[in-house]
């Protein structure tokens, strides 16, 4: 899991960042808005913790700007603690607002129920978003139309990210036990799913092997 910690306040983040990485987290930081951009331009994150005062940009143009980028959730922590300025942050579509000062140890407990109520009804990978329920699957805000097999595929492969998959498990996993189709038949989908995915580079290629995401 990858957080991304953005407030002016150099002690505030490194104290979230030692927090953070106790608890297995991988860590980016950023001291304004820009650089948040910056980062959520650059690579993938799980969760966004983002203050509001900071100087170039505050947090709420952060947010703004950064959900039009990716879905990403956000927790806003500041001091600012009227109603009204939590409000504006729901309205932008973060997800919890922290006010200051605040335990280290409570911040981490409202990522995890964050992150966990995130994943509930399904699984993310890079700028997708998959909604086991609805089956469905997003890259931002675009819906991806995905056949049945191709949906089964992708969430498989998902599930088991960093593992390679081989041809012959793709197909109990997917197509059942009973099926006595060829390895081809894996071939042409996780082809086609590339193609609607428009990313021909998650799904990678292990050669001789069979096929695996890592992102």
């Amino acid at each position: 899991m990858r957080l991304l910690i953005v407030d002016d306040e150099v002690n505030i983040v490194n104290v979230l960042k030692e927090y953070a990485i106790h608890n297995d987290y991988e860590v980016e930081v950023a001291y304004d808005g820009v650089q948040a951009i910056d980062k959520v331009e650059e690579g993938n994150f799980d969760l966004i913790l983002m203050d509001i005062m900071m100087p170039n940009m505050n947090g709420y143009e952060a947010v703004r700007a950064i959900k039009a980028i990716k879905n990403i959730p956000v927790i806003m922590i500041s001091a600012k603690a009227e109603e009204y300025d939590k409000l504006v942050g729901f309205e932008l579509g973060i997800d919890d607002y922290i006010v200051k000062p605040f335990s280290p140890k409570e911040v981490m407990a409202r990522i995890k129920a964050v992150i966990k109520r995130n994943s509930a009804h399904g699984e993310k990978i890079g700028d997708y978003t998959i909604d086991i329920l609805s089956r469905t699957v997003k890259k931002g805000d675009k819906e991806i139309n995905l056949n049945n097999k191709e949906f089964e595929l992708f969430v498989t492969l998902v599930k088991n990210k960093g593992i390679v998959m081989t041809r012959e498990k793709l197909l109990n996993e997917v197509w059942g036990y009973d099926y006595r189709g060829e390895d081809r038949t894996v071939d042409a989908h996780i082809k086609m799913l590339r193609n609607h995915l428009g990313d021909k580079e998650i799904i990678k290629t292990i050669r001789g092997m069979g096929y695996k995401i890592e992102k």
